[in-house]
């Protein structure tokens, strides 16, 4: 059996949570691969209302399992959290497994994080402050502490002090922040560590014996693939990568096990935080995007800039991933406009146009959107569950995106709720 990525197809924010859920209710298995808690999934059913930061979505169904990959990065205390909150509710969280080597949030990344932001002031990337970046760059200096050493306190101690060696001089000297204790962490993080250690196992195994066994999974990431750390609009990017070629890394399976990559993309865009948006909208239309389409960011709560749908950032998209199947999401905030326009080409400073997207970060913040504007709907799409029941514009509107961007969209947002949705659809 094969695995199924679900990536964001922009800036994040695009409701891969719903698209995730949908997908889990019918898959054995379903693996976060990458990211921290700086992400948030919503996930609507019935009256219920979820928000999930670290947790698969497939929690919500009995007898799915569910696996916190290498490639994420855990706030331990956050992910009590979250385990107390769902089990609260009546949520079991038998099927829930955390990768023994997925590296854990410290207190000095979370402090560190937010001097690090404050210091570069109008230079700031935008995080959301929850120290996934630090504890990235730990990982890749090989001085990071992992799931497993939770399970050894000794271990546990000996590699907090290492750690600690530089970061308490860099808090100290140049943050003026007050210097911590190995110990004290460690001792902080004893019943942390009670709570998570029935979770702790090898999930590479784990999901490589599901697909052996004919099973389904479903491997879904944080964020988007425009802040994907290598080939997004870095700086402005988050510390992993999004694209589907990290879910094979970030859980720890071979490349030729994924055959199906769903992106995921609304119906306009949005972008949380610093950094170029070529459509981003400071008119009325940007505001009733964010007033219909709810706007805040899922952990932090921060508005979402809005604007246009950008396909020149969407074929980019769907070109690193690899996509086979395109999900657009929140179609139903449309409704109601006089017209909907779609950015196909940029023009850069110099005159030139693009249908590209452009490799040098100068050119692109240079770069203005070229549109192209199609008629508006007024209909209330929120019961449509097939295509034949859109209003005549809105189908037009995703037939000229599925065509530019030559990937089918097989999954149609029509409201918030879990089955608001146009599925199995062949353009």
């Amino acid at each position: 059996m094969s695995a199924t990525v679900v990536v964001g197809a922009q800036w994040g924010d695009e409701g891969k949570g719903k698209v995730v859920d949908l997908l889990a209710e019918k898959s054995d298995l379903v693996a976060r691969y990458q990211g921290g808690n700086n992400a948030g999934h919503t996930i609507v059913a019935g009256s219920e209302t979820y928000k999930l930061h670290l947790v698969p979505s497939g929690i919500l169904y009995p007898g799915t399992l569910c696996v916190i990959g290498t490639g994420t990065v855990v706030d331990p205390r956050a992910l009590v959290t979250e385990l107390d909150s769902l089990e609260s509710r009546g949520i079991s969280l038998d099927g829930l497994r955390l990768s023994g080597s997925a590296h854990l949030i410290m207190p000095y990344h979370v402090a560190l994080d937010g001097a690090s932001e404050m210091r570069l002031g109008r230079f700031s990337i935008g995080t959301t402050r929850r120290g996934i970046g630090p504890c990235y760059q730990d990982k890749a200096a090989r001085i990071g502490i992992r799931a497993q050493d939770l399970l050894d306190p000794k271990i546990l101690v000996r590699k907090l002090e290492i750690a600690l060696e530089l970061k308490n001089e860099i808090m100290e000297r140049i943050y003026e922040l007050p210097r911590m204790n190995a110990q004290e962490i460690a001792d902080n993080l004893a019943p942390v560590a009670a709570r998570l250690a029935p979770f702790i196992a090898d999930t590479s195994l784990l999901v490589e014996n599901a697909l052996r066994d004919g099973k389904s999974v479903l491997l879904e990431g944080a964020q988007g693939t425009m802040l994907d750390v290598d080939h997004g609009t870095y700086p402005f990017v988050t510390s992993s990568n999004p694209i589907a070629g990290a879910a094979s890394t970030g859980i720890g399976i071979g490349p030729t096990r994924i055959t199906r990559v769903l992106g995921v993309s609304k119906a306009y865009t949005t972008r949380v935080g610093e950094g170029p948006f070529p459509t981003e909208l400071f008119d009325s239309d940007g505001t009733r995007m964010l007033e219909r389409g709810n706007e805040f960011g899922t952990t932090t709560g921060r508005q979402r800039r809005c604007g246009w749908i950008d396909l020149v950032a969407l074929r980019y998209a769907a070109r690193l991933s690899g996509f086979t199947e395109l999900a657009l999401t929140k179609l139903d905030v449309l409704s109601g406009f006089d017209r909907v326009r779609i950015c196909d080409a940029y023009l850069t400073r110099d005159g030139e146009i693009l249908r590209d997207f452009p490799y040098h970060q100068t050119v692109f913040h240079g770069c203005t959107p070229m549109y192209d504007d199609l008629a508006g709907w007024d209909d209330d799409i929120s019961e449509c569950r097939e295509l034949k029941h859109l209003p005549a514009a809105a189908r037009a509107y995703v037939e000229t995106i599925s065509q530019a961007i030559e990937v089918p969209i097989t999954l149609i947002g029509t409201g918030q709720g879990r089955h608001q949705v146009i599925d199995t659809v062949e353009i």
